[in-house]
């Protein structure tokens, strides 16, 4: 079985303490250790965006994801990041409409050029919130994952729901955290990647979807 995680720098592994302890290679592991052969694949890029991830399933993605058994998607974060850091910045209103506007139009692209390309099943994980302790955050975030269950639903895509993994344990499972909020991420580096026990989470929790269950 092939395994693809498509997505931005968590799925690369920033912040991790080494690349085998990224939740892609620690899924593969976990899945190897259960008698079954499985071979991962990661497309995934820091500050990929959902253009970017789109771009790449387009542009690089075609050859491994068509020979996928199973592809997981996991991007947003970026997305949400880059808006809100533009916005504490120029200390204009976050334009959130058209963030989820074209949030939607890349994420429905991606799952639409995925099924295209292959018969791979999807398994989409939905964004946990680095900043907990800020009521946009909260708000941004569900809004992401409403639109990630909504076109979930739409395109036979599975969900797993990695927001509830790391609800109310964040200060253990991200690398940097400091008060849950997003000015946080205004003082240099960006406290939003799971640690090492972050990943190790992620892992335990996406390896049962990435299994048939046919």
């Amino acid at each position: 079985m092939i395994y693809t995680a498509l997505g931005d720098s968590i799925t690369f592994g920033e912040n991790a303490s080494s690349w085998a302890k990224a939740y892609p290679q620690l899924t593969v592991s976990a899945l190897n250790s259960s008698s079954r052969k499985v071979r991962g694949y990661v497309l995934a890029r820091p500050s990929w965006s959902s253009d970017d991830l789109l771009d790449a399933v387009i542009w690089q993605g075609a050859s491994v994801i068509g020979h996928s058994a199973v592809v997981s998607v996991w991007i947003g974060g970026i997305d949400l990041v880059n808006a809100a850091l533009s916005s504490l910045k120029t200390k204009q209103p976050l334009a959130a409409k058209s963030v989820a506007a074209k949030y939607k139009r890349n994420l429905s692209g991606i799952f639409t050029r995925i099924k295209k390309g292959s018969r791979a099943r999807i398994v989409c994980c939905t964004q946990y919130n680095p900043f907990p302790n800020s009521p946009l955050a909260v708000e941004w975030i569900n809004q992401l994952n409403h639109t990630i269950n909504e076109l979930s639903q739409s395109h036979n895509v599975t969900v797993a729901p990695a927001h509830m993994w790391f609800g109310g344990k964040q200060a253990d499972l991200i690398h940097g955290y400091r008060k849950g909020k997003i000015e946080d991420a205004l003082s240099g580096s960006l406290p939003i990647h799971p640690n090492d026990r972050g990943h190790r989470v992620i892992a335990t929790g996406l390896a049962p979807y990435l299994i048939s269950r046919k």
